[in-house]
């Protein structure tokens, strides 16, 4: 009988680790801006952002509404944001996306797509806002590249996404 018990603590730990997954991917994202990479203007898209979305259109069920806040903060503390632009941002962005998601008629992956455009968009001119109120400097031109970079590479965030799903589910 106790090897049974075992067996069953054993599955339950590795089911509690898997569903950590979608949380531990959002993370590994935001700590990606930790690679040493010079540059003069900015090129990384906001990965942990596009992670998080490609969980979001994936598994709309996985987190609360209210998830934004600490991914953001966490996503604040290691990137040099302001503090609380990340928190507001992907607030705003979920809101809006489940606001959207509850109108609309149908979804399909354009429209995701177009969705995730929007809100990377948005999530990287209003940081830009934010960086300026706080006494940053004003730079439009060199956020071109890193918002194009976002875009195009949305598809392979949520191919990642997907492919950690279909891994987290058959355990």
């Amino acid at each position: 009988m106790s090897r049974l018990h075992a067996a069953d603590e054993n599955l339950a730990l590795v089911r509690a680790q898997l569903s950590l997954i979608p949380s531990a991917s959002v993370i590994a994202g935001s700590l990606l801006c930790l690679m040493p990479l010079i540059a003069q203007a900015p090129l990384l898209p906001p990965i942990a952002l596009m992670i998080f979305l490609a969980w979001r259109f994936l598994r709309p069920e996985i987190w609360p509404i209210w998830a934004g806040l600490p991914f953001g903060l966490f996503d604040d503390l290691i990137t040099g944001s302001p503090i609380g632009s990340g928190m507001l941002l992907w607030t705003i962005i979920l809101l809006t996306l489940d606001y959207a998601v509850n109108r609309a008629m149908w979804r399909d992956y354009w429209i995701d797509w177009l969705a995730a455009t929007a809100a990377l968009t948005f999530y990287i001119m209003a940081d830009m806002v934010l960086t300026v109120l706080t006494g940053g400097g004003w730079v439009f031109a060199p956020l071109l590249p890193q918002i194009a970079a976002a875009i195009l590479l949305f598809p392979l965030c949520l191919r990642l996404c997907a492919r950690l799903d279909r891994r987290r589910l058959t355990l």
